[in-house]
């Protein structure tokens, strides 16, 4: 711990370089502190991309990059700088960011809660050090990383949960909120493309397959729900979903769970017309989801929703507690697990 702190003053001026330019170019942090294509260690966390479809926001605290004001744009490129220089991966990088944007909103504030200071809210009578150290974004970020790395597994641990263990707020839960900016800050800043770790991506599917299989949906329209039903006649969510992708020549496993894992998985904020959305009680474990929903595009599904509503069209509920963070893509290469 002695010698990274000693090494502060080295990194000092490249930091202060490098957030110059990045306020000045309005890009964020100059790509040489980044690598096209780094990898995340650590679990894949799937609930980073629930964030918004055209204009609305997928959690109601989760905002895009571009909301940010150049001085917290700064800040998360500082913290980045920080980090990569210390050899740690994105996966500590996005647990800085959602604590840091938790805790100050990345802005080095000179006051806070008792005796709390600058970007992390580091209290210097709990031995974080100087007002003057804690209230430098370069110490700062070093020392909260130093006592991540002490957390034993950190790097398997749930990023709300590792941010906790390192900080011990009085809202632990407070810091999940903002798990999604911090991914897209790893992705728009350093240039990583899957900051997750999920393998996230997936092919296109082809126009074709798309109007086959909306086409069909939507002509059950008015049909009632039935558990267990596959058709003609009536649908449950997933028999709906079934057929309208056989329609379409892509065949899909009988139940919404196994439907989760028949493609490649995006971010629902990408999500395309054709992508399946799910429900589940839990919505970072796939093995809880109960409900499927076939997005139509223009923030619209199609479903059979359930015992007395027939198959039916609305809009998407991005704010749903219960809205899985990826959505499947059918007939597209599943991503590596």
């Amino acid at each position: 711990m002695i010698s990274r702190f000693r090494a502060l003053r080295l990194l000092l001026p490249l930091v202060a370089i490098a957030a110059a330019l990045a306020l000045f170019l309005g890009v964020g942090l100059v790509i040489s502190f980044a690598q096209r294509g780094s990898g995340v260690s650590g679990p894949c966390d799937p609930v980073l991309g629930v964030i918004s479809d055209s204009g609305g926001a997928g959690l109601s605290s989760v905002r895009d990059p571009s909301q940010l004001s150049d001085e917290q744009r700064q800040n998360a490129s500082i913290i980045i700088a920080v980090a990569k220089n210390m050899g740690l991966p994105p996966r500590a990088w996005m647990i800085a960011l959602a604590t840091a944007m938790q805790e100050s909103t990345l802005r080095n504030l000179p006051y806070g809660d008792r005796d709390s200071l600058g970007l992390f809210q580091q209290r210097p009578s709990q031995g974080w050090g100087s007002p003057q150290q804690v209230t430098d974004p370069v110490y700062a970020t070093t020392i909260f990383l130093d006592r991540l790395e002490r957390v034993p597994g950190w790097d398997q641990l749930p990023i709300t949960v590792a941010a906790q263990t390192v900080q011990r707020s009085a809202f632990p839960d407070a810091y999940a909120r903002w798990e999604g900016l911090a991914a897209q800050l790893v992705q728009v800043l350093a240039n990583v493309v899957d900051p997750m770790g999920c393998g996230i991506g997936a092919a296109n599917l082809p126009e074709g397959v798309v109007r086959s299989a909306v086409t069909f949906a939507l002509g059950q329209v008015g049909k009632p729900y039935v558990w267990g039903a596959t058709g003609p006649g009536s649908f449950d969510c997933s028999g709906l979903m079934m057929r309208a992708f056989q329609a379409a020549g892509v065949f899909l496993p009988r139940v919404s769970r196994d439907q989760y894992r028949s493609g490649g998985h995006v971010p629902v904020a990408q999500a395309q017309p054709g992508d399946l959305l799910f429900l589940a009680h839990d919505r970072r474990d796939p093995s809880t989801i109960h409900h499927v929903m076939l997005y139509l595009g223009n923030g619209m599904l199609a479903e059979a929703p359930y015992s007395g509503q027939p198959v039916r069209t609305r809009k998407v509920d991005w704010n749903s507690p219960e809205l899985v963070p990826l959505a499947t893509r059918p007939g597209t290469a599943p991503n590596p697990a």
